[in-house]
């Protein structure tokens, strides 16, 4: 008769996690959603601008991108986000740098990069000025013609030049790249650089607005939040990527190359900079204004002739190779050509865009302090749980 084995003892129970050990992540706390980076999540209601990715829109104030650059001018804007009313005969001029902002950037490194230069300008100038709450409109247009005067006092002292003083009868944009270099712009590079700066004045609630705005609502001054803002900016996931275009466009070198190249790119697995969007999937409406400036100009450097060249052929082998995946031009695509085509470097690139977005930012600020409630999220606590001091 053969007996049975004795059955294993039951493993003992094992012992329950340490303190040090987090709750895993879930989707709700306390039944809230949970959603990193506010992804998805309404912070704000704005008036000024309707980013419409799916269908490829976008709008300031109701006013359609391209309709805009058209027939406005970024004087015509920034007015239309701060006041809601439309004046095409709205001016702007470059403004005077006050004396304690020419010391501050006399004694900045000359090799800190403009977005430092031009964050640094702005705090400086906020407190030479007498910036009470709310901000007004007033204050705005203040600030908004400061910035290109100070960044271009920037760009010549590190260059060994003085600062050159306003002129009063040039626009802003005129304005800004006569004090750069010294020239007066002829018609068509002034209106390349003021349409980038229309197509640059506003786009949602993005990080460096929401930057803004959260400063704005701590009844901070305008100065603070555009200076926060511009910090935010600085970051390369925020302020966009054109010198990567401009490098792309110089790889290819030539219209007869540009096939080869944009498939033996794609071939080794390379993102082909200024296609795609996070928020677009539909060609980029700012993208579509800038071109058809470009395409207008009397006389288009060899470089824009190679850009749209490159673009078309882009299109063509992206729907080719990717046909579900909706990678059309960006807006970056064309600030890349505007930019190098009206004469500025690439370090400047995301400086100048600093100063487009500042008609968005100001307007911000203003709709923020006009409703103003402290924005304060709440944070998941995943640290260790409550525990004694080791003995």
């Amino acid at each position: 008769m053969t007996t049975k084995p004795p059955t294993p003892p039951t493993p003992p129970t094992p012992p329950s996690p340490p303190a040090e050990v987090t709750k895993p992540l879930d989707h709700t706390v306390d039944g809230r959603p949970y959603s990193p980076g506010l992804e998805g999540v309404l912070a704000a209601e704005t008036s000024l601008g309707l980013v419409d990715g799916a269908n490829g829109r976008l709008m300031y104030r109701g006013y359609r991108i391209g309709d805009l650059v058209a027939h406005g001018s970024y004087a015509s804007v920034a007015n239309l986000l701060w006041t809601g009313e439309w004046d095409p005969k709205a001016r702007l001029t470059t403004g005077r740098v006050p004396s304690a902002v020419i010391s501050t950037l006399r004694a900045l490194p000359r090799t800190a990069k403009p977005m430092d230069a031009l964050r640094t300008a702005v705090s400086v100038w906020g407190a030479t000025q007498v910036l009470d709450w709310p901000p007004t409109a007033i204050q705005a247009r203040a600030l908004t013609e400061f910035s290109p005067s100070a960044l271009a006092a920037f760009i010549r002292l590190r260059e060994d030049l003085e600062p050159i003083d306003p002129d009063p009868k040039l626009d802003i944009v005129s304005g800004f790249l006569y004090q750069l270099t010294g020239v007066r712009p002829d018609r068509a590079t002034a209106r390349a650089l003021d349409a980038y700066f229309i197509v640059g004045a506003e786009h949602g609630l993005n990080a460096s607005t929401f930057a803004a705005r959260v400063i704005t609502s701590t009844r901070s001054d305008i100065a603070s939040a555009v200076a926060g803002a511009i910090g935010a900016m600085k970051g390369p996931l925020h302020g966009g990527a054109p010198s990567e275009v401009v490098e792309q466009i110089h790889k290819v070198g030539s219209p007869e190359h540009a096939e080869e190249w944009i498939r033996d790119a794609l071939a080794r697995g390379e993102r082909l900079m200024g296609f795609g969007h996070r928020v677009y999937r539909a060609y980029d409406p700012r993208a579509t204004a800038l071109r058809k400036v470009v395409e207008a100009m009397p006389a288009r450097p060899d470089w824009l002739e190679l850009a749209i060249k490159v673009e078309d052929v882009a299109l063509r082998v992206l729907e080719e190779k990717y046909p579900d995946r909706p990678l059309k031009t960006n807006v970056e695509f064309y600030a890349a050509a505007v930019l190098q085509g009206v004469g500025l470097t690439p370090d400047l690139f995301p400086a100048t865009f600093a100063l487009a977005r500042h008609a968005g930012w100001t307007a911000h600020v203003l709709e923020q302090a006009s409703a103003n409630r402290l924005i304060r999220p709440d944070a998941r606590f995943i640290g260790v749980e409550e525990r004694d001091l080791p003995t």
